[in-house]
């Protein structure tokens, strides 16, 4: 990865700190389907390097350690129904787990480059981890929301994600889950 794309995750990373600490509608392709497609893209510039056995263990544990903090942000992600339909916010706190998550990644990085895994050192994995991180994070939101009855905000074409998987339940539009 090279340093434009590093200095164009920080930037994404940013933007998403800041739109889920300011709260906002969650509408379901965005919360599910780009997550996945950074999970894949950053899983398919990994093929493009030569990854021994140590950068594949060091890789798994990292991933895994990215996809937990993300179940943990979908765990404290507050949701509410507005306007009828979902609406998240991280609560200031989740800032912890941002930071567990850099310290995670920087924490694989140098045990990594001990044990010569070389691509799990370098920055190649990044989006790779940050998008299982976020995958992580909507299977609990998209779970949640379900389970509450609270559609996806619409889609610019005004159709919502996976709405009929919500059978069109009432709520409260004020109402918290």
């Amino acid at each position: 990865m090279s340093w434009l794309e590093t200095l164009a995750v920080i930037g994404l990373i940013g933007f998403v700190i800041y739109q889920q600490l300011a709260g906002q509608l969650l509408q379901g392709r965005r919360l599910i389907v780009l997550p996945v497609v950074i999970t894949v893209i950053g899983f398919l510039d990994l093929r493009g390097h030569h990854l021994g056995s140590a950068d594949i263990a060091w890789l798994t544990v990292g991933a895994a350690g990215s996809l937990l903090i993300g179940l943990a942000f979908g765990l404290i992600m507050r949701l509410e129904s507005r306007g009828g339909v979902l609406w998240g916010k991280l609560p200031l706190r989740s800032l912890w787990l941002w930071a567990g998550l850099l310290a995670w990644r920087v924490l694989v990085m140098v045990l990594a480059a001990r044990t010569g895994a070389h691509v799990a050192a370098s920055s190649t994995p990044l989006l790779f981890t940050l998008g299982l991180n976020r995958v992580g994070q909507a299977v609990v939101i998209a779970s949640r929301a379900m389970l509450a009855g609270i559609p996806f905000a619409p889609e610019k074409d005004g159709r919502t994600f996976l709405g009929g998987v919500f059978g069109g339940a009432d709520r409260e539009a004020t109402g918290r889950y």
